[in-house]
């Protein structure tokens, strides 16, 4: 296939690993609300500590499993425990009859989440030749997001033919357990040539390029509320609850066909200039989520909500490994998802309180103008590599 021409190994493999990782993902935690009110009878506080403990623990295990995998130089074991967690974890579900044994569940999932992300990133960065590292980061995020549209869609069909939570929950250990024979078999170690026998867990083994980079984007992430807030606007235009999947899966479709050629073409032209186009697509999206007043508004921002991503989240990550030294790709890749991870709570809590008080404008167009801010510093303050 032309999709997969020059891509190494690795990241066909990894890509794939995402893929059906994603898909048996999104085979429960869509329904995980419905599964802790209706069958296990608890209310929206548990779900609260549920996600915030889980997301929490991933965050921080990112930036320790990235200096971990460089100290020790070896990605596949973090990448391959990481994913056995999760695969073996999610489906444990459908034997839960209390709301803290949920809530261990899904620290574990994430505990595999924090374990393999920023390895598996370093892999793939390591893996891939300079001149289509763009591509590579993006092709992983499109199977991603292909993921993540099959994943609901296999749910909704066994709902259909009458298959109960509990069942579901047991069959998301099939592409679960396919996942971990991938990277055990498939992904292959990639070596470095490296002096120094061990990595300082020191911020100050990167660049000020990159520190420069980090801080821009925690500037933007401020203002990158949860898609809660999205979903919440739809609901107040009128769009159905029974059409919110629909919804969310255009948004996973456009960012998956968008994923690729936001990738390649930042191997071009270079990561600045498309990080930027995204995010001048982010400001303009969330001026018309402020704006919008009618049905069609909301599909045809949702649909370009998702060319955004396709233009910055395989890109990012390139330029993350453009701005750092193969002998540091994990620890930066570590800082960059500790970065994001961070902004993520306070960027939610800020624009729910202008939402609250100041009406949904005020909040949209405060997202929008940290976007413009961050554009102007990352064109001002970082550089961009030299090939």
């Amino acid at each position: 296939m032309k999709l997969f021409k020059d891509v190494p190994g690795n990241v066909k493999a990894l890509g794939f690993v995402s893929l059906l990782n994603d898909a048996a993902s999104e085979m429960i935690y869509p329904l995980l609300p419905i599964f802790l009110t209706s069958v296990l009878g608890v209310g929206a506080g548990a779900l609260g500590v549920i996600e915030g403990i889980a997301e929490s623990t991933a965050s921080l295990l990112k930036l320790f499993s990235g200096w971990f995998s460089d100290k020790i130089r070896k990605r596949k074991i973090l990448i391959l425990i990481g994913y056995s967690l999760a695969a073996l974890g999610r489906p444990v579900i459908a034997l839960s009859r209390y709301w803290w044994q949920v809530a261990a569940i899904r620290f574990v999932d994430r505990l595999g989440k924090g374990i393999r992300t920023s390895p598996r990133d370093a892999l793939i960065s390591l893996s891939t030749p300079e001149d289509i590292k763009g591509k590579a980061f993006s092709l992983h995020r499109a199977m991603d997001h292909a993921g993540a549209i099959i994943g609901p869609l296999c749910a909704i069909i066994l709902l259909k033919i009458g298959m109960n939570l509990k069942s579901l929950f047991a069959w998301a250990l099939l592409p679960g357990i396919i996942t971990v024979f991938i990277v055990f078999f498939f992904v292959r170690e990639k070596k470095i040539e490296a002096k120094a026998k061990s990595v300082d867990f020191k911020f100050s083994v990167l660049s000020r390029n990159f520190k420069a980079y980090l801080i821009i984007l925690i500037v933007f992430a401020l203002g990158n509320s949860s898609d809660a807030f999205l979903i919440l606007k739809a609901k107040d235009i009128g769009i159905t609850t029974s059409l919110i999947p629909l919804l969310w899966i255009v948004l996973h479709f456009v960012k998956m066909t968008t994923s690729i050629p936001g990738g390649e073409w930042s191997d071009k032209v270079g990561r600045r200039k498309v990080i930027v186009g995204g995010w001048i697509v982010y400001a303009l999206i969330y001026l018309g989520f402020g704006l919008s007043s009618r049905i069609f508004h909301i599909w045809g921002l949702f649909a370009l909500y998702g060319v955004y991503f396709g233009l910055t989240e395989g890109v990012e990550k390139a330029f993350v490994s453009d701005l750092v030294s193969k002998k540091f790709q994990g620890t930066a890749f570590g800082f960059y998802h500790l970065a994001v991870g961070i902004a993520a709570f306070p960027s939610s809590v800020i624009f729910g309180f202008i939402w609250q008080n100041l009406g949904s404008f005020a909040a949209f167009a405060y997202g929008a103008s940290l976007a413009g801010i961050a554009s102007i510093l990352l064109f001002s303050l970082v550089r961009e590599k030299k090939n």
